[in-house]
């Protein structure tokens, strides 16, 4: 199977990072991985596992790799890498931007125009509220070219009990957006639970 891009930018919600690549590793999918500096240290803000702890342990994983943010080098700055598509969680209404307006600065946003170049699926998960004119301008520019756009929103439906629980449900929702099957299937034992 090809590697799925996990980008995570500069936006609250870590978890959903940590997850995604997580819950791709434990279907062992292989995973391409780069992070922002801002991810970065709202990561320290709001994890209890350092950063570097993480990719530690993801590197533990044979089919998971790492590249820096500004290493335009890396395979998947071109399309010639055949890939199943990338996600960004979360996604910064300023990635957002960059994405909307053909911006390729660093690794991320050169991914990321990579896969929207090869019309292979690019999902972001925007963590920013209330949205701007702004912001919805940018992302209705990038759904009208296939993008989806997700975001974190709870399906309180489910009735979920914890925040883990929410964060299952968005990273399952997420990773089933890119086409890969058997994650939403997993999300039916919240509802199951509580009837």
């Amino acid at each position: 199977m090809d590697p799925v891009i996990v980008g995570i930018s500069g936006g609250s919600g870590s978890i959903l990072a940590k997850r995604t690549i997580e819950m791709l590793i434990n279907k062992e999918i292989p995973v391409i991985m780069t992070c922002t500096a801002a991810a970065r240290m709202v990561w320290q803000e709001e994890m209890d596992e350092t950063f570097n702890g993480a990719l530690a342990r993801w590197g533990e994983f044979p089919d998971f790799t790492y590249y820096p943010i500004g290493d335009l080098k890396a395979p998947i700055a071109s399309g010639t890498m055949p890939t199943s598509g990338m996600i960004v969680t979360p996604c910064s209404v300023g990635t957002v931007a960059a994405i909307a307006n053909g911006l390729a600065a660093n690794l991320l946003q050169r991914s990321a125009d990579v896969c929207i170049k090869e019309k292979r699926k690019l999902i972001l998960v925007p963590r920013e509220t209330p949205l701007s004119s702004i912001h919805l301008e940018n992302m209705l520019r990038i759904s009208n070219l296939g993008v989806v756009i997700l975001p974190p929103v709870p399906a309180f439906y489910l009735k979920p009990r914890s925040v883990e629980d929410i964060v299952e449900y968005i990273v399952a929702k997420t990773i089933d957006s890119l086409g890969l099957s058997g994650f939403m299937d997993d999300d039916l034992r919240y509802q199951r639970s509580t009837e």
